[in-house]
């Protein structure tokens, strides 16, 4: 997906009164991206490892014959790696002519959020993790970060 789309997409869920997310767990933090950039939501797959890939490249995973780079983003984040045999989803997205699972810990519901709660990224924010985010919607109990696909897949090796 070029960047000029990604963008268009960006600006026209946050350019309504509300904007439909799909939200994710890590942790104990609650993170989203907008519905319109998911493929599919898929349990755990077998997934063969890359030799010297990037740390927070988990994989590569055959989805019904197409190859899918599997992306963990507790890794990416610099947060630990889950326990042999915990629980996890992959939430497939499309990038450009490629496909990527970003690796979570939990799914939660497709939302429909108001944008007036939507404010920029906190300064308190880890700057390691600040670089992959949009902002964060203020709900009543908690917050939700809206995450940037782009800078999460703009993958340099």
């Amino acid at each position: 997906m070029e960047e000029a789309n990604v963008n268009q997409i960006v600006e026209s869920v946050l350019s309504g009164d509300t904007s439909q997310l799909c939200g994710f767990k890590i942790m104990n933090g609650e993170y989203a991206i907008p519905v319109l950039e998911v493929q599919e939501v898929v349990k755990p797959q077998k997934v063969t490892p890359v030799p010297l890939g990037p740390e927070y490249v988990d994989g590569l995973i055959n989805l019904r014959g197409q190859i899918v780079t599997a992306i963990n983003l507790r890794v990416l984040f610099g947060l630990p790696r889950k326990e042999e045999g915990d629980e996890y989803m992959n939430i497939i997205v499309r990038w450009g002519d490629s496909l990527y699972a970003l690796v979570v810990d939990e799914i939660m519901d497709v939302m429909d959020i108001s944008n007036s709660t939507f404010e920029d990224t906190p300064d308190t924010i880890d700057e390691n993790l600040k670089k992959y985010i949009r902002g964060v919607f203020k709900l009543d109990s908690n917050l939700l970060t809206l995450l940037s696909l782009e800078k999460i897949l703009d993958i340099k090796v």
